[in-house]
């Protein structure tokens, strides 16, 4: 048992260092998914290689988000870091920037996916958002009754309906949500770039061959195992991954994105 117990918090440990996150509490009680913010700072800094001093400096000392107040723009930053990391040591962000800076049409959903892997309520207000067909009805309400049968009593009245509006706004801006106030389900809109990193969150994960394109993270985006071949095919043409396919059997390796001390840990967790 204590062997058992000790390989997990290990395997743990690496998919921390790989800049996965498991925390207790969400940035959604406060914030959406800060897809605007995102933006706006990845546009500011614009340097592949910079470090998370330098995006803390252009959110705090150059106010680089418009914030009014020095603590707003504390607020922005630990939100920010929570959400992404904002650091290129880790790979997680690492290959965010990379499909970020290639990929403009896939910025709501490339930013989705590293949030989903950083934010454990987010994570679960997928399996309420996802299951849904298209046309249905979502509201503050629903979602507040869905977050409640989590973890019933865990919340206040106040944060569960601040985390029910905030997850469902971050669900809008994805595109799998449509409307204001009531909202409806539609189906999100993949790229090459945004299934590129799906399918690199799945192989940090574990997930090889045909299994990577039936992970969570492809589910995701609304993506059919035929359509993420497609769009896997294209970005292999385009030089950012490798997708080789020989009947059945599937390969998709990542040289841009993963060096050697992080093949490690892969393997370790493996």
């Amino acid at each position: 048992m204590r062997l058992l117990v000790s390989k997990l918090v290990e395997k743990k440990s690496n998919f921390e260092k790989l800049g996965f996150a498991f925390p207790f509490g969400s940035p959604h009680v406060s914030r959406t998914m800060m897809l605007s913010e995102l933006g706006a700072l990845l546009e500011y800094v614009n340097e592949p290689k910079a470090s998370r001093a330098e995006y803390v400096r252009a959110i705090i000392e150059n106010n680089c988000l418009g914030k009014r107040t020095e603590k707003n723009r504390m607020i922005s930053k630990r939100y920010l870091v929570e959400l992404y990391s904002l650091d290129p040591e880790i790979p997680l962000f690492r290959a965010l920037l990379f499909f970020w800076q290639r990929d403009p049409n896939g910025h709501s959903l490339l930013a989705l996916l590293c949030a989903y892997a950083r934010d454990t309520l987010l994570r679960a207000s997928a399996n309420y958002i996802l299951p849904l067909g298209e046309g249905t009805l979502i509201t503050r309400e629903t979602m507040e009754q869905f977050l409640d049968g989590l973890d019933p009593g865990r919340y206040s009245s106040g944060k569960l309906a601040s985390n029910a509006k905030n997850l469902n706004s971050t669900w809008t801006q994805s595109s799998h949500l449509r409307g204001r106030t009531k909202k409806v389900r539609t189906r999100a809109v993949p790229t090459a770039g945004s299934v590129s990193y799906a399918l690199f969150l799945g192989y940090l994960t574990g997930d090889r061959g045909a299994s990577l394109f039936k992970s969570e993270y492809i589910k995701l985006l609304d993506c059919s195992f035929e359509k993420a071949i497609e769009f896997a095919e294209e970005s292999s043409r385009k030089g950012w991954i490798v997708f080789k396919r020989v009947g059945d059997v599937i390969e998709v390796l990542f040289p841009n994105l993963i060096n050697a001390q992080e093949m490690e840990w892969l393997r370790e967790q493996n």
